[in-house]
């Protein structure tokens, strides 16, 4: 912590004294109009993060392809800027980006998902406070987000307000589709056995005992029921594991016992793990899932044919290029796979974590050296014409518009592979969105639904499902900052890899066992003292 906190002031220190004290006085940075004078001298330049997702699958490279340079050409015309892109490894971005401001080169522009690490950048004084630029300098920034629909009478950019200093370091994303995860099997497997779709927990697990029993009767030498990496398995086997949370668990006991976006200490919970235990002692679960990193390494298995079931993101199999229910269909061309709502809680409900409206938070390192630039580049984002091309792209190309007026996007880019989108509407390029925003809610909707090479009723089957009986992620503003848990969540997030592994892995009868030996370590590596502190901090 020393050492960063170091290597940090001494980069931006000198940099950033200028632009703090005309914060701490109330002043503006400059009109940042992008007006006569921008443009007459010489161009403010810039960095800006992008998620690196590999270049597998036909993908261009993440920070040089035609995207990237169509925003630098129009935000050097509307704007004067020279933005220059940065590549973070997509799956690794919190470590990277933790390594990046220790060294204190951290782009002018960043997004990550760990709120922890932007609280503790903050605390360290490493973030400049865009709040008195809202109405200004972001304008269409405020005006894009709206009203926070979590936090009656708040605009979504003042998301993250620190009550007792009145600062805003970190400005979320606005989520179109709020859908997250799903249930995935093999539909042509169901209609062999003669077996009926699962509606509950029960049917799901009897429907893995009878894919594994079944190998000879389904054409395959063998079968994997169930198919997971083992690097989140709080996602797509959370599914599962979320189920068993007590269904009398308040909203407060959830918030305060979730602990780096693990639930270990919610109540319940622990029958979750101990369900996936079961399962993978019962032969349901594929031995393999530790050596799984993610689920670019599980799509070629469930593509080769001997996949029942998986979950995970609810439109993922749909993906193309390189998609995993297309992939199996040309191994297997009888496959059929369809997404089922059959996990249930002890109430029968199929409840399921859907996201808050709020996405992926970006921010302004107080190492960037023209901050005004950067919040005009956030900003110029927010502009429909600029992210509604960097969303579409050229027609003929990366979109079409049918007769019923429907966009309908191909991120593939057939025609033009070098237009290609790297992620679902160019996400990583549209910091102040997640999802195709258009006109109205409706057509955003109904061009998700036509986005993809499959029918428009399939994919919304899929979305329908992944919102039905769905639970917002909690969104809970403390009495004061949360401050703990920054330094802790890389430290507990590790461990939550190794622990999910074990207890997964281990004997039924050594189950409890090692589970009060891991949650003891989990406490006293830190989530004891993160418990402690959300507990003091609950707005009472």
């Amino acid at each position: 912590m020393k050492r960063i906190v170091t290597l940090l002031f001494a980069v931006t220190l000198t940099s950033a004294l200028v632009f703090v004290g005309c914060q701490r006085s109330g002043g503006s940075v400059s009109a940042g109009s992008g007006g006569e004078s921008a443009r007459s001298s010489a161009p403010a330049k810039i960095t800006v993060e992008i998620f690196d997702r590999g270049t597998d699958g036909g993908k261009t490279v993440a920070n040089n392809n035609k995207w990237t340079q169509w925003i630098h050409d129009k935000l050097l015309q509307d704007e004067n800027i020279d933005a220059t892109f940065v590549a973070v490894p997509r799956w690794t971005e919190t470590e990277a980006l933790v390594n990046l401001f220790a060294a204190g080169t951290p782009p002018d522009v960043c997004y990550t998902y760990s709120n922890d690490n932007i609280q503790m950048w903050a605390d360290m004084g490493g973030i400049y406070n865009v709040q008195p630029y809202i109405n200004t300098t972001l304008k269409d920034l405020n005006a894009f987000l709206g009203a926070d629909k979590a936090i009656p009478g708040k605009q979504m950019i003042e998301r993250n307000l620190d009550l007792q200093t009145n600062a805003i370091y970190s400005i979320p994303a606005k989520r179109m589709n709020v859908a997250r995860t799903i249930m995935w099997i093999r539909k042509d497997w169901l209609d062999i056995l003669g077996l009926p779709v699962p509606k509950t927990t029960q049917e799901y697990y009897n429907t893995l005992v009878a894919f594994r029993d079944n190998a000879a009767r389904l054409g395959v030498s063998r079968v994997i029921p169930f198919i997971t990496d083992g690097d989140r398995l709080d996602w797509g086997p959370g599914v599962i594991m979320d189920s068993f949370v007590d269904v009398n668990t308040s909203d407060k006991e959830r918030w305060i016992n979730s602990v780096a976006d693990r639930n270990f200490l919610v109540p319940g919970y622990k029958e979750g793990v101990r369900f996936l235990n079961t399962m993978f002692n019962d032969g349901l679960i594929d031995p393999n899932f530790p050596l799984y990193k993610s689920g670019e390494d599980v799509s070629p298995v469930v593509k080769s044919g001997v996949v029942g079931s998986w979950a995970g993101d609810w439109d993922t199999i749909y993906r193309e290029p390189n998609g995993t229910l297309s992939g199996l269909q040309i191994n297997v061309p009888t496959a059929d796979v369809i997404p089922v709502d059959c996990i249930t809680d002890s109430n029968g409900v199929t409840t399921k974590t859907i996201y808050d409206e709020a996405g992926v938070n970006y921010f302004i390192p107080l190492s960037c050296k023209d901050p005004d630039a950067a919040m005009r580049y956030l900003n110029w984002l927010a502009k429909y014409e600029n992210y509604h091309y960097i969303q579409t792209g050229p027609e003929g190309i990366t979109h079409t518009i049918g007769d019923d007026g429907v966009v309908k996007l191909d991120p593939s880019a057939v025609a033009d592979p070098t237009w290609i989108q790297n992620s679902s509407q160019n996400i990583d390029y549209t910091m102040p969105m997640n999802g195709l925003f258009l006109e109205t809610q409706e057509a955003s909707i109904r061009a998700l639904s036509a986005g993809y090479s499959y029918s428009a009723d399939i994919i919304e089957h899929a979305y329908t499902i992944a919102l039905n009986n769905g639970r917002p992620t909690l969104v809970v503003k403390p009495t004061a900052p949360l401050t703990v848990a920054g330094p802790l969540t890389q430290t507990l997030t590790d461990k939550a890899k190794v622990m999910y592994t074990q207890l997964i892995m281990c004997q039924p009868a050594q189950f409890d066992t090692l589970w009060t030996s891991l949650v003891n370590d989990w406490l006293a590596s830190g989530a004891q003292a993160v418990i402690d502190e959300r507990r003091a901090k609950y707005p009472n």
